[in-house]
């Protein structure tokens, strides 16, 4: 390349960069923010030409995130996210606040009533960062949970890995013109059963490095700490994320264990939050989490109290009709192998797998009845708690208060049986009881309904 291009290239580089610092202290010269005590509302105003004001309410504002990439550590700032709640919530974040600053602000908006006004800023700060945790995971309990749980999404993640390496390899063969014909047979000569099983330990080993590696990224040195009204969650291994989270604000509170976690003595437990962002044709609105994995039963009992101010008792119990049987193994089971048989009468090639077909048929009947055992609702005057799952048995734990819409229906073939189905439509999600007595069901709903409208409690 002649000297005077490269004399263009770099000075059309220079000027970019001019351009874009200039901007970018339009921009930040331009953002401002504050907090409306007297309102009780915070305000954002930001943009270069079209000027655009953010007003929240304070008590939309369900959780505060203050997080920390590398970037920002090297700088020395925080970065300041803030969640609402409905669906058309607001989402500010500050990408550069000072750490004093951004405890000071999390404080402020995550309290409808300013109580820490006539306090001094640094001490403010200071009280919620010494705050002991009463909560703590360590690294040894990571590593457990990254045994023990996850398996699903890694091997999604590896499955993907997988079929982009033998995509693009096939894409690479074809651009090579090689025979991948007489590559495939050399591979399954290859392929023993000694090789099978090799290869079978070594893709799980993968997956639970895998497992290990994502725990501990999102979950390292994950602690919990209560402040006044709020809990202060933080966890991380490279990007340090603390939120600050109002347990009224928590509409579903959920704690899971499968078979090897139980034998360990932990569980993972969950607190969802109200759905934000604007929902759109053919998309969910997005969820927001919280994962707390490795927790021992007394933890989990103690967040229960924190959350819920009381453990849950179950009053009383229901249970699902025998009917919750048929359809799963109908659809999912008799009609798929049915249909593969004939296929394989048919078709010679098909025949000798016939026997996986007979283990597919057994294996999902015995999980589709254990998830018919654990298909439970237990109610009490205060609590609502779902029980499902088939390896991972999880309980979902609403109040009454938290219930926005609720739904009953019953197909037209189940009215002399008398079975329905429930569906509680909350916040965070919906929690549904399928083929229960129906006329159990319309009396739980008069029951609930009724809660709802002489508490007047507010389900934010």
């Amino acid at each position: 390349m002649p000297l005077h291009q490269i004399f263009y290239v770099l000075a059309g580089v220079a000027l970019l960069l001019v351009i874009s610092f200039f901007f970018a202290y339009l921009w930040y010269l331009k953002f401002t923010f504050f907090l409306d005590k007297e309102k009780q509302e915070f305000v954002v105003n930001k943009g270069i030409f079209n000027r655009d004001q953010v007003i929240i309410q304070l008590d939309k504002i369900q959780q505060v995130n203050i997080n920390q990439s590398i970037l920002q550590k090297i700088i020395g700032v925080y970065g300041l996210k803030i969640d609402t709640a409905g669906a058309h919530g607001e989402e500010v974040s500050i990408r550069a606040i000072d750490e004093t600053s951004a405890y000071n602000l999390k404080s402020h908006l995550l309290h409808k009533k300013v109580a820490v006004e006539n306090q001094p800023e640094a001490e403010t700060a200071t009280q919620i960062t010494e705050e002991t945790p009463f909560l703590k995971i360590s690294s040894w309990t990571l590593f457990k949970v990254g045994l023990t749980s996850n398996y699903g999404q890694s091997l999604a993640l590896l499955a993907a890995f997988f079929y982009t390496v033998i995509y693009e390899g096939r894409q690479l063969l074809d651009s090579l013109k090689i025979d991948k014909n007489a590559i495939e047979s050399t591979v399954t000569g290859m392929l023993t059963i000694v090789t099978a099983f090799i290869l079978i330990g070594v893709l799980l080993m993968v997956l639970l490095v895998i497992n290990m590696v994502r725990t501990f990224y999102k979950y390292f040195e994950l602690q919990i700490s209560q402040h006044k009204d709020t809990l202060l969650l933080s966890s991380g291994l490279i990007a340090k994320k603390n939120t600050l989270v109002n347990p009224a604000k928590v509409q579903i509170t959920k704690y899971s264990q499968n078979y090897f976690q139980k034998k360990l003595n932990m569980l993972n437990v969950s607190l969802k939050q109200a759905h934000f962002g604007e929902s759109k044709k053919g998309h969910e609105m997005q969820g927001n989490t919280m994962e707390i994995p490795g927790c021992n039963p007394a933890e989990r009992d103690e967040l229960l109290r924190m959350i819920l101010d009381k453990l849950p008792k179950s009053n009383k119990t229901f249970i699902p009709d025998w009917r919750f049987l048929n359809l799963p193994i109908f659809f999912k089971l008799v009609l798929p192998v049915a249909i593969f048989i004939i296929v394989a009468i048919n078709v010679p090639e098909v025949k000798p797998f016939i026997s996986a077909a007979a283990i597919y048929l057994i294996t999902g009947i015995v999980m589709i009845y254990i998830s018919y055992k654990k298909h439970r609702i237990s109610v009490s005057e205060e609590f609502i708690v779902k029980k499902s799952g088939i390896w991972d048995i999880s309980h979902e734990i609403i109040t009454p208060a938290k219930i926005q819409v609720i739904t009953t229906f019953q197909y037209p073939w189940h009215k002399g049986v008398d079975v329905g189905h429930l569906c509680l439509h909350t916040a965070a999600g919906q929690i549904r009881f399928k083929y229960g007595n129906y006329t159990e069901i319309k009396q739980l709903v008069n029951y609930w309904l009724y809660q709802v409208e002489h508490r007047n409690e507010n389900w934010m």
